[in-house]
């Protein structure tokens, strides 16, 4: 018996070393053929394609943020937005009304770049910083307009220095396309307001304002938001080429008139000089208002279209 299992086991471990598997052994990985892993399998695998990080924010322009000393700018006589009711402030509600009517494309004929106004003068001195900044501040009161004010008196700027901010980038280093506009925007905490300012002084500001660039930036800032307005505080008329240059592409010009200062040939030679212009606002400043107004010799506005409300003023006066 003995030799017959012995026998058995010799044949098994026979049939083991010719390759053969029997049942109830295990294969291993050493057991696989030496040929069938000399054969390279190709795995061809979809291509991954990296997942596109989002730009980080650093990388993108952003507008800078200042702080409006509103006490301050209130006390020397400027709008606020919590500043209660008065006088200068229904005026200039009368004169920005008509101003936002056209800017929106309600008015009695459609304007290119209505949106677009600029605010100027005959000669210094009249008060057209002043009622640039007013009339912005008017405008970013209401509910349905956003505003930017662009400091475009590139020979003499005062915006920024009226609001109590330092000097920098703007309006010229976009135009030199040596900085993005976003970059150089700055949002106030007068929640619909923006400042343009001039930007770095350059010696060809005239050429600047005149060139291709300027037409394409301009084409630009009216039709990107259709609820903005866009306010140029603008050189003197009789004084600089810049704001000739700059009137021909406005919708609305508003030339701010000195009462009992401002001589009437200049506000005719001022007028002269805008006369492609649409629409054409003359501003009274400084107009002395009558006994029963209360209010006295102050800063008094009035408005008008055309040459025919300062000459009438002028014959009142004479």
């Amino acid at each position: 018996m003995s030799s017959l299992i012995e026998q058995a086991a010799q044949r098994l471990e026979q049939l083991r070393q010719a390759g053969v598997v029997l049942p109830g052994d295990t294969v291993t990985a050493a057991a696989e053929p030496v040929a069938a892993a000399q054969v390279p399998v190709a795995r061809v695998e979809p291509e991954r394609v990296p997942a596109r990080e989002p730009e980080p924010s650093s990388f993108l322009p952003q507008s800078k943020r200042v702080e409006l000393d509103l006490t301050a700018l209130a006390a020397q006589g400027f709008l606020t937005p919590s500043a209660p009711r008065t006088h200068i402030a229904d005026q200039y509600r009368v004169v920005k009304r008509p101003l936002i009517k056209n800017a929106m494309g309600r008015g009695a004929a459609t304007i290119n770049h209505a949106n677009l106004i600029m605010v100027t003068s005959a000669l210094a001195g009249e008060g057209k910083s002043f009622t640039s900044l007013n009339l912005a501040m008017s405008i970013a009161a209401e509910m349905d307009n956003t505003v930017m004010l662009v400091d475009a008196d590139v020979a003499r700027p005062s915006v920024l220095r009226m609001l109590g901010l330092p000097q920098g980038p703007g309006l010229l280093d976009v135009l030199e396309e040596q900085v993005d506009m976003a970059s150089v925007l700055l949002r106030t905490n007068v929640d619909k307001l923006t400042i343009l300012p001039s930007g770095t002084p350059h010696p060809r500001a005239t050429e600047l304002l005149a060139s291709d660039a300027m037409s394409h930036l301009l084409e630009d800032m009216a039709k990107r938001y259709p609820d903005r307005i866009i306010i140029f505080d603008s050189p003197p008329l009789l004084l600089t080429t810049e704001s000739r240059v700059l009137a021909s592409h406005m919708g609305q010009i508003v030339v701010v008139v000195h009462a009992d200062k401002t001589p009437q040939s200049a506000v005719q030679q001022a007028i002269a000089t805008i006369e492609a212009c649409p629409v054409k606002m003359l501003l009274l400043n400084q107009a002395r208002t009558n006994a029963a107004g209360g209010y006295g010799y102050g800063y008094g506005y009035g408005y008008g279209y055309g040459y025919g409300y300062a000459q009438e003023n002028e014959e009142q006066k004479a």
